[in-house]
């Protein structure tokens, strides 16, 4: 009985660290609530570089808490948001812009889409077009002369 006091006691002092440390939660001070929504901005447009597909504002990954320690510590020295994303950038790459810059790097990423989309109507031009030519020409002698034979032969049936 004592065992199993001890096992249920030590099952529910894990289970109270685990949550005191899920709840973890960091508050930023702002003065400004156009400054507040600048950071939400910034740290929902940013990703974290060891996530998958997760925005730092969301992560709980340490880079992103150190990229959110950045992001307001650059706010509250003046910077402009560009100035900030390409500090983030500069320092992490293009990855952790969700949305690339147009660069040349990042033209095809870009001109992809349109382009497929442009190919494909051109391609279904062509196909209506040819489809509309061969239906129009005409017949030959030998091609007439055989349809003749069959609509007489309908008729006399």
């Amino acid at each position: 009985m004592a065992v199993i006091r001890l096992a249920l006691i030590g099952m529910l002092t894990l289970l109270m660290a685990s949550t005191l440390q899920a709840g973890a939660i960091e508050v930023r001070e702002f003065d400004d609530p156009v400054m507040e929504q600048r950071y939400r901005s910034l740290t929902a447009s940013l990703r974290c570089p060891t996530c998958e597909n997760q925005a730092i504002n969301d992560s709980d990954a340490p880079v992103s808490r150190d990229m959110r320690d950045r992001v307001y510590m650059m706010l509250m020295d003046g910077r402009a948001d560009m100035e900030i994303r390409d500090h983030m950038v500069e320092r992490f790459g293009n990855y952790v812009l969700y949305n690339p810059r147009l660069e040349g790097r990042t033209f095809l990423l870009w001109g992809l889409p349109a382009g497929l989309v442009l190919a494909g109507g051109v391609l279904v031009a062509l196909v209506v077009r040819a489809r509309r030519n061969a239906s129009a020409r005409e017949l030959s002698a030998e091609e007439r002369a055989r349809l003749e034979s069959l609509i007489n032969r309908g008729r006399t049936e």
